[in-house]
């Protein structure tokens, strides 16, 4: 175990973009492959030998330490560290200074769905003897993200943020390791972003900031269509976990789920403990939360469906978000992003759109 390291898990966020979905529970800790999201990522840092973890909460901040405890489930040790105010990435990693007591720090967006080997972060950031080392990932189109360039030794040369002519397709897959005392010179007590405040002021003083770069699995699940493309990647082996072992078919079905013989589950789907599938009903790409009913001959494409939701018969629901017990009536069509929010119901066919397109 790597006992001289301790990990940072910020998982403040209010995940203003998965909603309705984070008006119930913080994003990380919505269902992701049939656990929490913040599963997947607490166990693949178990896996890589650091099993001391500080979480940085502040939305819904009891959800997680109600759920998880002292973390002792999953083999690690968990405190918990709440923020009053939005304080940023920068401001979230120095709020919990005060139990860090490790030289090197491991700090991680909680949002982030990655597949990057974490010793090999921290065996770069060693040989290299910097301050900072950043895991960078190298993306098909890096025109939405700021870039990171680096020099022919790994350091980092720049913060750039987004342009139309990028000069690297590396960009910040957030997972940093910090030296201590290096967080101890960010400032206390107000929102500071890392991305715009302290890497580039190490980088203008002349310290040692580094990088590791590959080309490993990498979303951000901040939107529906992330999330559900994240939990499909997850379900079909494409996106790896330790909480998922022997993953790798098309449907993963919880216990305590009813799904009729003939229904038709594809393309990574999950299906949530205790929920209902009808008969002749298909579910491709779908998320179904714990409880949630899809009836007889609906369709269900590439959406999410949440906690003891209802989805009538002959209902089509595609590239939608169907909020905690909404009743979508019978034969209703839900297309290209549609949000339901928690509660609503939905009269038979009261809702549809051409499906020509």
């Amino acid at each position: 175990m790597a006992t001289d390291v301790q990990a940072v898990i910020l998982v403040g966020g209010k995940g203003t973009r998965l909603r309705p979905l984070t008006l119930s529970a913080p994003k990380p800790m919505l269902p992701t492959a049939g656990v929490p999201f913040l599963t997947h990522l607490i166990s693949r840092i178990r896996d890589a030998g650091v099993t001391d973890i500080v979480l940085g909460t502040s939305y819904q901040a009891e959800v997680f330490s109600d759920y998880y405890g002292d973390g002792a489930d999953l083999g690690v040790k968990l405190t918990y560290v709440t923020e009053t105010e939005a304080l940023g990435t920068g401001g979230g990693i120095r709020n919990v200074f005060d139990e860090l007591t490790a030289d090197t720090v491991l700090v991680f967006n909680g949002d982030v769905l990655g597949g990057t080997d974490i010793r090999e972060v921290l065996d770069t950031h060693r040989s290299s003897d910097a301050e900072v080392t950043l895991h960078l990932v190298r993306v098909g189109d890096p025109r939405a993200f700021g870039c990171v360039p680096t020099d022919g030794d790994g350091r980092v040369t720049a913060f750039l943020e987004k342009t139309q002519d990028p000069p690297t397709n590396q960009i910040n897959a957030g997972t940093y390791v910090f030296r201590r005392e290096v967080i101890a010179e960010i400032p206390a007590g107000r929102p500071v972003s890392v991305e715009r405040e302290v890497f580039p002021r190490l980088l203008a003083a002349g310290r040692h900031v580094h990088a590791y770069v590959d080309d490993a699995y990498w979303r951000d699940m901040g939107t529906p269509e992330d999330f559900v493309r994240g939990s499909a990647d997850l379900v079909r082996g494409i996106a790896p976990s330790p909480a998922l072992r022997g993953a790798g078919g098309e449907a993963l079905v919880k216990d305590g789920a009813q799904v009729a013989p003939d229904a038709v589950l594809i393309g990574g789907t999950v299906i949530g403990a205790n929920a209902k599938i009808g008969s002749g009903a298909r579910l491709d790409g779908a998320v179904i939360f714990d409880e949630a009913v899809v009836e007889d001959g609906a369709v269900v494409e590439r959406s999410i469906v949440g906690f003891g939701a209802r989805v009538g018969a002959g209902a089509l629901v595609r590239d939608t978000v169907i909020g905690d017990h909404a009743v979508i009536g019978a034969r209703c069509e839900l297309l290209r992003g549609a949000r339901v929010w928690p509660g609503v119901q939905l009269p038979e066919s009261g809702i549809r759109f051409s499906t020509d397109v």
